[in-house]
């Protein structure tokens, strides 16, 4: 069972459908009690860092979501802003992150008269940077959905599992230990993130 954490900002329904779509049990829930038996946490996200961790600490979840990450090593994955709300914290706000992953969220820069967008918006193509059990199985041709406009940089290269370039690279999934993350949107990228969240169901 996958529960979903619900704290006022992500797609949450999105999500749960296309859990559902490939036959895996799941919940949406804010409730402390059901989010400390989980046996495995997804933490979804979409808007800004300060006001995402706002939302969870008004709702107390901050120190159940660390322990189930680093005391019950429970599967841990988040999605777009939940990505970044694993790091330390984020250029776009002073609020500090659930620092899950030794890893920063950096605003995208280009070189003026770039034709690069901010936000960074549409499908494109994921390398493995290093192996995972989140990411078995991906080939060249894997591609994902993508609406963001900072980027996630890693400490180290082997907490990033997965790297996108969009006027350079960016580590676009990452891990450390039993805590994932994906910049992209799974729920929104057909048999592509079909195949990542079936993965990470198994783990």
């Amino acid at each position: 069972m996958i529960t979903i954490i619900n704290y006022g900002l992500g797609n949450l329904g999105s999500v749960q459908n296309m859990l559902k779509r490939i036959n895996v049990p799941c919940k949406i829930s804010s409730d402390l009690n059901e989010i400390a038996d989980a046996e495995k946490i997804l933490l979804p996200g979409v808007g800004a860092f300060d006001a995402a961790i706002s939302k969870i600490d008004e709702l107390k979840l901050r120190d159940v979501l660390v322990k189930k990450a680093k005391v019950d090593k429970v599967p841990f994955l988040g999605i777009c802003l939940g990505m970044q709300l694993l790091t330390r914290g984020s250029e776009e706000g002073e609020l500090q992150g659930l620092d899950l992953v030794p890893a920063k969220t950096l605003k995208f820069v280009f070189e003026p008269g770039s034709p690069l967008k901010i936000p960074h918006m549409g499908w494109n193509f994921v390398r493995t940077n290093t192996p995972s059990k989140l990411t078995e199985h991906f080939t060249e041709e894997y591609r994902f959905y993508f609406v963001h406009s900072y980027k996630v940089v890693c400490d180290s290269d082997k907490n990033s599992i997965l790297r996108t370039n969009y006027g350079g690279d960016f580590d676009s999934a990452i891990q450390n230990e039993n805590v994932y993350g994906c910049q992209f949107h799974p729920e929104k990228s057909h048999k592509y993130g079909m195949h990542l969240l079936a993965n990470f169901a198994k783990l």
